[in-house]
């Protein structure tokens, strides 16, 4: 999950001038954080623990993305356009 203490938020701010501006520079910006992630995992570097830990990164932050943004999202279209589901 995305809840580190306050104190170590500071380090992982983004300038204006460095948040991506379309899909494509965040997946570039995405995949060279995974990339030098990996690469900065010590001498073994590419394992089976640095990839799963990579990889769960992931996962877990699309989920929580998803449940804190998306969801809200979808649900306040629902209330404005109807349900498909019954």
């Amino acid at each position: 999950m995305p809840y580190i203490k306050h104190a170590s938020r500071l380090a992982f701010e983004c300038p204006a001038h460095m948040i991506p501006g379309n899909a494509g520079q965040l997946n570039y910006a995405i995949t060279k954080l995974l990339v030098d992630y990996i690469s900065t995992r010590g001498v073994v570097g590419l394992s089976y623990q640095s990839l799963n830990d990579a990889l769960g990164a992931l996962e877990g932050a699309k989920l929580e993305f998803y449940r804190r943004i998306a969801a809200p999202y979808e649900d306040t279209k629902i209330q404005e356009n109807g349900d498909v589901y019954r």
